[in-house]
């Protein structure tokens, strides 16, 4: 009830500015959509092939660099159309980023290459209460991807929001561990990543108030992390989830909370028992299998494995957008007293993530607040 009290009164204080998130379910007022205009296939690279699942790793390897066919594009943006004109219908302000070419090539010292695409701005971009942070990436094809989303963060400084670029990364060959190979079934994990110099995605952090969630990953270090809590101060609590994933990259296929209280855990990469204590304050829900069907087409198909099923994203407290192929965790959603709203959003895989990813809340009604004190 507390939390709910100072959630309250930093709501008021929060009315007008341009941007306010705190959690990952107060109600949705704004938020940036990514788009597909211009996507280019990841650039071959050790730290991009290692987190490419299955047969799409063989096929991003010959096709890198290259604009991806109109095949998975067209499905993906009819998806996509709908799922914007959702959430314009539940009242949501959709922000998009500018169209880019990203077969320009271009470079630092000691590399070169081609671009991505702008379709997960979840991945390039922290929103920590009224201020963006753009994030040092470790992939070198993603080193300018917020060059696309200037229009907006221009704007968003204009009216009032703070403006953060982490330190931009050298990205030389001392950043990439090279003796580097995927753990086999049952060895530890361990990274591709070196501490040469801070590296992190957005997308491996989650936000509830004062205290935020991370995994560390094939594209975040400890360098980031650290980075990241020193750069909040004491306002923030910064809490490590270890993952057993052979290939970690992200924390929305993970763990992500699905309202005050409520955690949703992969059970294939997470040990409930080594959870950090703190979570355990909360109920902890275990994500459903993914149908196996849809498994299968996502191997195929995407660059973020079978566990796109969890990549939800909250409305509110109570509406959750799922994908309707999810058939197990539709259900699971509604037998958990939610209310989840279908949007299909299969082929968007193919562009690097789902519903969560595809986005970044830039504005939720609710404050600031301690929900685990």
């Amino acid at each position: 009830m507390d939390a709910i009290v100072q959630a309250s009164d930093a709501a008021e204080k929060a009315q007008g500015l341009p941007v306010n998130s705190h959690d990952e379910w107060s109600p949705l007022e704004e938020v940036i959509v990514g788009r597909l205009e211009g996507a280019v296939i990841p650039s071959s690279h050790p730290v991009v092939s290692c987190n490419i699942p299955g047969l799409a790793a063989r096929a991003q390897a010959l096709a890198a660099g290259f604009p991806y066919p109109q095949i998975l594009v067209a499905p993906a943006q009819r998806e996509l159309d709908g799922f914007i004109s959702l959430l314009q219908s539940l009242g949501v302000t959709v922000r998009r980023p500018d169209v880019f070419d990203f077969k320009r090539r271009f470079g630092a010292p000691g590399w070169s290459s081609r671009g991505f695409c702008n379709a997960c701005p979840r991945d390039c971009m922290l929103v920590i209460g009224d201020e963006i942070i753009e994030t040092p990436m470790a992939w070198p094809c993603r080193y300018f991807e917020t060059h696309s989303y200037r229009t907006l963060l221009k704007d968003y400084f204009r009216r009032g929001a703070r403006w953060t670029a982490a330190p931009r990364p050298q990205l030389l060959d001392q950043s990439f561990d090279p003796d580097f190979r995927i753990p086999q079934p049952g060895e530890p994990v361990s990274y591709i990543l070196t501490e040469f110099e801070p590296l992190f995605d957005s997308a491996d952090f989650f936000r509830c108030g004062r205290d935020i969630f991370v995994i560390r990953s094939n594209v975040t270090n400890a360098f980031g992390i650290d980075w990241l809590r020193r750069h909040l101060g004491e306002s923030y609590r910064i809490h490590e989830i270890e993952s057993r994933c052979r290939t970690p990259m992200h924390i929305d296929t993970t763990v992500l909370p699905l309202g005050p209280g409520r955690f949703l855990v992969n059970p294939e990469y997470v040990d409930v028992e080594r959870l950090p204590p703190i979570m355990k304050k909360w109920e902890i829900l275990v994500a459903p299998e993914p149908d196996p069907i849809e498994g299968r087409l996502l191997e195929l198909t995407s660059l973020c494995g079978k566990w796109l099923n969890m990549n939800v994203l909250m409305i509110n407290e109570k509406r959750v957008i799922v994908d309707p192929h999810h058939k197990a965790t539709m259900k699971a959603m509604k037998d958990w007293g939610l209310e989840p709203i279908p949007c299909p959003f299969l082929h968007y895989a193919a562009f690097g993530g789902s519903f969560h990813c595809a986005t970044l809340d830039t504005r939720r009604r609710g404050g600031l607040a301690s929900w685990f004190s």
